[in-house]
């Protein structure tokens, strides 16, 4: 079970919200709150619609209209809709840059430089000899 999950029938919402259930069905009439039904239609109320009720009773003793709340749940429903579509979107772009071929590797240089290399080559080795001999006296 989620936050979503239809649990409450609305005597026990309206208890968890503080408030009567004609209350709950008027709100519901508005599309303010919005449960799902049961096969005989009754109402059924989600923690997360309590916790709604509640922002609404919030927002009410403030002083702001139902028309405003209406408006401010939109919002927020928005809001949420659209934080989700961005994690599903960065979700989808880092398993597309981890699995798309052609993806780009890097390696250090000669000098320690960064040299951007396509995927499945390799640096060059260098070969060549070189030969170190200590400074003496008559160098």
């Amino acid at each position: 079970m989620d936050e979503s999950s239809p649990l409450f029938a609305i005597a026990v919402a309206a208890e968890l919200a503080g408030m009567h259930p004609q209350t709950l069905r008027q709100y519901d009439r508005l599309g303010l709150v919005s449960p799902n039904r049961t096969s005989g239609k009754s109402r059924r109320y989600s923690m997360r619609d309590v916790v709604q009720l509640r922002e609404i009773a919030r927002l009410s003793s403030e002083g702001v209209s139902l028309e405003g709340i209406a408006r401010i749940l939109q919002l927020e429903n928005q809001v949420n809709a659209l934080e989700s579509r961005v994690r599903e979107l960065e979700s989808t772009l880092a398993d597309e840059l981890l699995n798309r071929p052609g993806r780009r590797v890097f390696a250090a240089g000669v000098e320690g430089e960064i040299i951007s290399l396509k995927h499945g080559t390799r640096t060059q080795r260098r070969t060549e000899l070189v030969v170190w001999r200590p400074l003496g006296k008559g160098d």
